[in-house]
C-alpha cells in the first residue's frame, strides 16, 4: 500500500517547511547560519539482505548548517566585531567554551567584554609591556586610572642659524628677549603626573661655531635654581654644521644628563637626559631656526576613554592622557568539520565528536579570517531562495497528499468489487 510512503513524504515536506521557517525567522539574526534539510530514500530489506525494488518512502537524514559568509554591515560601536573569512569567536561561560560568529559585544558591569547572553570573549592575554602571551582567557577592561610616568628623556632636534650674531644684551636673562637668539619649549611630567614647562634658550657665542644652551624648568635654572647667573651647556659645531662636542666632550654620546631637579610639588626630583643626537639631531646650518623634533617620554595619569581593535584582533585601550595599552589579541577557533558543531542557540555552537577539536589561532593567521571592528556579520539567509524552497516544499506536500487521496480511491474501488 502506498499510504506509508506518501505519509513519509508528507512528514518530510513538513520537516523541510520547519527548516525553511526557522531560516526565514532568523533572516535578521546577527551571525545566524542557515540550515538545509537533507533526505534519503527508504528500502525495506529482508532477512537475507535482499531489498524490495519498490521503496518504502523517504526519511529526514539530517539537518546541516551552512557556514557561508554573511553580509557585513557597519555600526557605530567599535566593540562590534565581524569575521571576514573562516573562524569563530571563542566564548567563555563560567568555564564552558562555546563558539559564535555573532560579534555584538559590550562591556559588562565587571568590565569583561561579553555578548548579550553574558558569555565572555576569549583573547590571548598581554603582559605589562603589551607583549601578547600564550595565556588565553576572558578580556577585562581596567577602568582605574593608569599611574603617571615621570619624564626622564627629552629628544631635541633643531637647526641653529649659523648667520646669527651674539645677542646685544649681556648676560642672558630669560625675561629679556634681546639676551638670546632662539628658544623652544615643551611640557614634561613629574612622578605625580604634574606638568612642568621646560624651555631651552640658545645664545650665539662670540667664538665661531659655538652656542650656549640654557635650560629652565618653570622659569628656574635646571642646574642652579632661581638665582642668576644661569649656567649654560656649551655646544660646539664643526665646519659642516654637525654637533662636535657638548661641554667640551666629543660626541657621541650626544646626551646631557641633569641631576635631580626639585619641582617643589612633593614629587620625586626630575632627572632628565637631554638627547641632542635624536632622529633629527641639532645642527648649525645657514638656514632659519627651526625645530624638527621635540618629544619627551612622560605622561600624566589617565582614565580609559575607548578601545580600538585592528584587523589582526589586537585590542588596545585608549586613555585620556593620550597613551595606549595593548590588552590582548582576539582568539579565533576553526574546526575540521564545522557542520558537525552542536547548535546551542543564541547563534552559538559547541564542539562535538563530529566537529573535531577546536584549532585556536589569531585573526589573519593560517586559514582564519580577519577582524572588522565596528561591524557585524548578518545572517546568511537568502530570503528569495527560501521563498522558492517554500513553494517547492508546499508542492511536495500537496503531491504526497494527492497520492493518499488516489490510493484511498483505489482501495475503495477494490472494496466495492464484492458488491
Amino acid at each position: 500500500m502506498p499510504f506509508r510512503a506518501a505519509l513519509s513524504g508528507i512528514n518530510a515536506a513538513n520537516d523541510e517547511l520547519r527548516v525553511i521557517g526557522n531560516n526565514v525567522a532568523n533572516a535578521s539574526t546577527v551571525g545566524f547560519k542557515k540550515s538545509r534539510a537533507e533526505f534519503a530514500d527508504v528500502y525495506a530489506a529482508s532477512d537475507g539482505g535482499a531489498s524490495n525494488t519498490i521503496g518504502s518512502g523517504v526519511r529526514l537524514s539530517g539537518v546541516t548548517q551552512q557556514f557561508g559568509q554573511g553580509n557585513i554591515g557597519f555600526t557605530n560601536n567599535k566593540m562590534d566585531l565581524a569575521i571576514n573569512g573562516r573562524g569563530f569567536f571563542v566564548l567563555d561561560n563560567s568555564g564552558t567554551r562555546s563558539y559564535t560568529r555573532a560579534g555584538n559585544f559590550q562591556a559588562d558591569r565587571e568590565g569583561y567584554i561579553a555578548n548579550p547572553s553574558g558569555a565572555r570573549l576569549v583573547v590571548n592575554g598581554a603582559d605589562a609591556n603589551g607583549k601578547i602571551t600564550g595565556a588565553v582567557g576572558p578580556l577585562q577592561l581596567d577602568r582605574s586610572n593608569i599611574k603617571p610616568m615621570a619624564t626622564n628623556r627629552v629628544d631635541v632636534g633643531l637647526n641653529l642659524d649659523s648667520a646669527q650674531t651674539p645677542p646685544p644684551t649681556k648676560p642672558f636673562n630669560p625675561e629679556i628677549p634681546s639676551s638670546f637668539n632662539h628658544s623652544t619649549s615643551l611640557t614634561v611630567y613629574d612622578s605625580l603626573g604634574g606638568s612642568h614647562l621646560v624651555t631651552m634658550y640658545y645664545v650665539k657665542d662670540p667664538v665661531a661655531n659655538k652656542w650656549d644652551m640654557y635650560t629652565l624648568i618653570d622659569g628656574k635654572d635646571i642646574k642652579g635654581g632661581k638665582q642668576p647667573p644661569y649656567q649654560p651647556d656649551s655646544l660646539m659645531f664643526n665646519g659642516a654644521g654637525q654637533l662636535a662636542s657638548i661641554n667640551g666632550k666629543a660626541v657621541p654620546p650626544g646626551a646631557i644628563d641633569y641631576p635631580g631637579f626639585d619641582t617643589g610639588s612633593g614629587a620625586a626630583p626630575l632627572k632628565l637626559s637631554m638627547n641632542l643626537l635624536s632622529n633629527s639631531p641639532i645642527t648649525q646650518f645657514g638656514a632659519r631656526f627651526n625645530v624638527n623634533e621635540l618629544t619627551q617620554n612622560g605622561y600624566t595619569s589617565g582614565r580609559l576613554s575607548g578601545v580600538d581593535i585592528d584587523d589582526t584582533g589586537i585590542v588596545r585601550a585608549r586613555y585620556s592622557n593620550g597613551q595606549t595599552k595593548t590588552l590582548g589579541q582576539v582568539a579565533l577557533a576553526d574546526f575540521s568539520n564545522p557542520q558537525g558543531l552542536r547548535p546551542l542557540g543564541d547563534s552559538s555552537w559547541a564542539e562535538s565528536y563530529s566537529s573535531g577539536v577546536p584549532l585556536l589561532g589569531t585573526p589573519g593567521s593560517g586559514s582564519l579570517g580577519v577582524i572588522q571592528s565596528g561591524a557585524l556579520e548578518g545572517s546568511n539567509v537568502d530570503l528569495t531562495a527560501e521563498l522558492v524552497s517554500m513553494i517547492t516544499a508546499q508542492r511536495n506536500f500537496q503531491a504526497n497528499a494527492q497520492v493518499i487521496t488516489t490510493a484511498d480511491t483505489v482501495t475503495q474501488t477494490v472494496i466495492n468489487i464484492r458488491r
